[in-house]
């Protein structure tokens, strides 16, 4: 039964799914062809060795084994760990594709940047967990794709979620699952946190989360509905500066695409049948605009300054050396801005992010802001949690987006994670069938209660 299926089943692994089940052949197969054709070619042109009769070096290749959509942060993780664990060498092919080359509206390098434990969700905790062990020893992993490996550093100052009476309890629950799963985290009162943290008005606030980092084809569902099951045979990628599309052929599609993930998937098919059913189900995410403010204050919290996350919504965190401070809010569900383009509403941070920061750093009353941009989450609307793994019905489509403000963070862990699924046909290192495409149709909800 596809119920059943969908809860327990990731089939095969990546051989089985899709490389060498190319329409055309096999990898080999195709090579072989290839060569076939330039021989009989150059046995009819005169003289010479084989040569192409245009320019073709700034086309993307006819063929790849994996083409990932989107070259954000969780794309090129994918990229890396499916090269990093592969078991022969250069055996496959992987093809990122971005549609903004210079990333300047990419959510990636305009995101805020924090790294935290506290979530209520296992799943999210290990993820951190990974990424922050991934990024402490980042010149490690790289050193075996980069020689001489980057110089990289990581830095992190901590984490701090503050909570009201109403709020208390839930906090409470959440650091006991935290706990189990190795975080490092504490709970602290307000008398602890104007110890630690004499900078800050800790009225309002009962309890408090301080974390900090540690080195640590056909088919029928239940009900009788028949499904058929689909494959994506080729992407046509548009070429830089030209109405060009070079047509790449494929065996796995990687939906990476963040804000922008639930039109791929809509081009794949997916949500493309009746409401209620499995081909019906959309891939529930799409764009929120995400305002980012940077302030100066001399007077501001110092280098110890951990993240900080007011029961407002509000938040911030100390942005290098000259008392500058990145942060903001999102705003309410009726008051969500226009994802049609990436202007800042500048009154926003006067009226709904000034007043919070300004009553829990008192400090904060003479901030002035210095820059302020907008970038998107790719929010996904069901759970507000990632969508990681294969597609059930497009069998070569797997997922990495949906993490609705938290997919930097955990990058290093979910690219890892795609990429088991895509190799072995199963995850490894940490058990994601919570985060499954499948839960949209069951109404299976993985509800995570810490977003900001």
């Amino acid at each position: 039964m596809i119920r059943r299926a969908l809860r327990l089943g990731l089939g095969p692994g990546l051989l089985g799914r899709g490389l060498g089940g190319h329409r055309e052949g096999s990898t080999l197969d195709w090579h072989g062809k290839v060569s076939e054709i330039k021989k009989k070619i150059q046995s009819v042109l005169p003289g010479g060795a084989w040569s192409p009769l245009c320019d073709t070096s700034h086309l993307p290749p006819e063929h790849s084994d994996v083409v990932i959509v989107g070259g954000g942060v969780l794309g090129l993780s994918v990229a890396y760990w499916l090269k990093r664990l592969e078991k022969r060498q250069g055996a496959i092919r992987v093809l990122v594709v971005e549609r903004d080359h210079t990333y300047s509206q990419a959510s990636t390098v305009l995101s805020v940047g924090g790294i935290r434990q506290q979530f209520s969700l296992p799943e999210n905790i290990q993820l951190s967990l990974f990424s922050v062990e991934f990024l402490r020893n980042i010149n490690e992993y790289l050193a075996v794709v980069d020689d001489p490996p980057l110089d990289l550093q990581f830095n992190p100052s901590g984490y701090l979620f503050l909570a009201s009476e109403e709020g208390a309890t839930i906090m409470e629950n959440n650091v006991k699952v935290q706990r189990q799963q190795g975080a490092k985290v504490c709970l602290m009162s307000p008398e602890q946190l104007r110890k630690k943290f004499p900078w800050m008005n800790t009225e309002g606030v009962a309890l408090a989360s301080y974390g900090f980092v540690s080195s640590s084809n056909h088919m029928e569902t239940a009900i009788g509905e028949k499904v058929t099951l689909k494959r994506i045979h080729e992407v046509h990628v548009k070429v830089d500066h030209s109405q060009e599309y070079q047509p790449v052929e494929c065996s796995i599609v990687v939906n990476a695409a963040g804000a922008w993930s639930g039109r791929i998937a809509e081009l794949a098919g997916i949500g493309k049948g009746p409401s209620g059913t499995l081909q019906g189900t959309k891939l529930p995410v799409e764009p929120r605009k995400r305002y980012v403010y940077l302030w100066h204050c001399p007077q501001g919290p110092g280098l110890e300054a951990p993240l900080v996350a007011d029961p407002s919504g509000a938040y911030f965190r100390r942005e290098g050396l000259s008392n500058n401070y990145l942060g903001g809010c999102s705003p309410a569900e009726e008051e969500e801005p226009d994802p049609g383009n990436l202007e800042v509403d500048h009154d926003f941070f006067q009226e709904k992010v000034w007043p919070h920061l300004a009553q829990r750093v008192p400090a904060f009353e003479t901030l002035k802001v210095r820059r302020a941009w907008a970038g998107y989450y790719d929010y996904n609307t069901f759970d507000q949690n990632g969508v990681v793994g294969p597609h059930p019905l497009v069998v070569n489509m797997y997922f990495a987006t949906g993490f609705s403000g938290h997919g930097l963070q955990q990058a290093p862990a979910v690219g890892r994670a795609v990429a088991e699924v895509m190799l072995e046909g199963h995850f490894q290192t940490i058990n994601l069938s919570p985060f499954l495409f499948s839960r949209f149709y069951l109404g299976e909800k993985a509800q995570e209660h810490c977003i900001i």
